[in-house]
């Protein structure tokens, strides 16, 4: 496996080249890998129009996912966009109005690019036990929305894994769609690694039509290092055209350091990758045995996430997390219900241990028994690009009851609104954001 855009790079950072190109260091170190970080000079190829080294490094990419794979730069959100645009694209071209079934757990770009694509959706709602970061969709429950719809979607839209590390049944739900002539399109920002598994429960193996990955989030790329699959068996639209729909919603100065990112991680995954996932599971297993044991209660079937629902064990799920942060363990979310935290064979097996060591040394309390406000399914007022592009206002949550969302405002993590732009906020809304420490919105005038 070769890594093209790497070698050039470096290649060229090792001729000491007189820079008269962007970027403005010229390759003087100042965080230490400027000399590594150049722009769309002779040689180097573009990200959207490839036809050398980027070409040559997303073919091998390809090889390894085992179908069409191509570069983001600009995380999975970019390739969410992409996604969604084909999906639009694919919908007129074929005579069918741009509907989207969508888990209600979507990620908040999924809403922004509603707006920018201007597609409907009809929400997938989850189970009244559920965590508003989750959305099950059940296979015969789905059969029978489609058999009853009057006019069936372009797609179902997935996000799975979610934030707490739940599974979604991607192969029994494209079965479903496919009896129905619908696309399956999965989010699956969290679950790069699982094509890697002994046998791959990657969306793209299990019938998705196309997916995301964020290669940063369980790899060992850069931050912002993403790709977008498309399935062998999918339009061929969507491998013709995925390169313009990228360049759609993509800087055209893409990161070189986040493509020779993704460019080493080839190599890394060639190299015994599989091998790697396959010794370090039981490691995590073992962990979340341990922590079952100590009485624990964890959530979510995902293989590199431990996600524990804190509040059985005598806490919520900030107060966990300050005990960690002050044995410098830092988690990847926590919410009052929640405590996320990711692992890859990156991690030791020291730290592994460590990990153990510090939580099962923790004493477990009464459980805190208050509840999560239960999801409802708000008032749609407005479509959502209509609210986006509304005169708007930002005001405190506790007067907001009775006003119109206009912009999802949720921070990362998780990123996932409670609430969709052109929804009424009403008392349960308002009690989801005092629960979840929401103090502003922004609202239509």
């Amino acid at each position: 496996m070769n890594t093209s855009i790497c070698d050039f790079v470096r290649n060229y950072a090792a001729e000491n080249a007189l820079r008269l190109h962007m970027p403005g260091h010229k390759g003087i170190t100042l965080l230490g890998c400027e000399n590594l970080d150049i722009t769309e000079i002779q040689g180097a190829d573009s990200l959207y129009e490839a036809q050398g080294i980027i070409k040559e490094s997303e073919l091998n990419a390809s090889l390894l996912f085992g179908c069409d794979t191509f570069y983001s730069t600009e995380g999975s959100s970019q390739c969410i966009r992409a996604m969604l645009y084909l999906v639009t694209l694919y919908a007129k071209e074929t005579g069918r109005k741009p509907l989207i079934y969508a888990g209600r757990n979507a990620h908040k770009t999924f809403i922004t690019a509603c707006a920018l694509i201007d597609f409907q959706i009809q929400w997938l709602y989850p189970r009244d036990d559920e965590s508003y970061l989750s959305c099950t969709v059940d296979t015969q429950e789905l059969d029978e929305i489609l058999s009853s719809a009057q006019e069936k979607p372009a797609a179902v839209y997935l996000t799975s894994p979610d934030y707490l590390g739940n599974v979604a049944d991607i192969q029994g739900i494209s079965k479903v769609c496919k009896k129905h002539g619908v696309l399956l399109i999965v989010d699956n920002a969290h679950g790069a690694y699982l094509r890697f598994l002994e046998s791959s429960q990657h969306p793209i193996d299990l019938g998705a039509d196309m997916c995301c990955d964020s290669a940063h989030k369980t790899l060992p790329v850069l931050t912002g290092g993403a790709y977008l699959h498309i399935s062998p068996d999918a339009p061929r639209l969507f491998a013709e055209r995925a390169k313009s729909a990228l360049s759609l919603f993509g800087s055209t100065s893409p990161s070189y350091l986040i493509l020779q990112s993704l460019d080493m991680a080839n190599k890394y995954i060639a190299k015994g990758y599989t091998d790697k996932l396959a010794e370090f599971i039981p490691l995590i297993q073992k962990v979340k045995a341990s922590l079952t044991e100590k009485g624990y209660t964890l959530v979510g079937a995902e293989e590199l996430k431990i996600t524990i629902s804190t509040k059985p064990y005598g806490y919520t799920g900030y107060a966990l997390a300050d005990i960690l942060q002050k044995e410098n363990i830092v988690c990847e979310f926590t919410d009052p219900d929640f405590l996320v935290l990711m692992l890859t064979p990156e991690n030791t097996q020291a730290e592994l241990a460590r990990l153990t060591q510090v939580l099962c040394s923790i004493t477990a309390q009464s459980p805190v028994t208050t509840l999560p406000p239960a999801f409802h399914t708000p008032e749609q007022v407005m479509t959502v690009r209509e609210a986006m592009f509304s005169a708007s206002e930002t005001i405190n949550t506790t007067d907001s009851i009775g006003r119109i969302l206009a912009s999802t405002s949720v921070g990362c993590p998780p990123a996932v609104p409670l609430i969709a732009c052109g929804e009424r906020i009403d008392k349960h809304t308002a009690e989801c954001f005092a629960y979840y420490g929401i103090t502003a919105c922004t609202v239509i005038k």
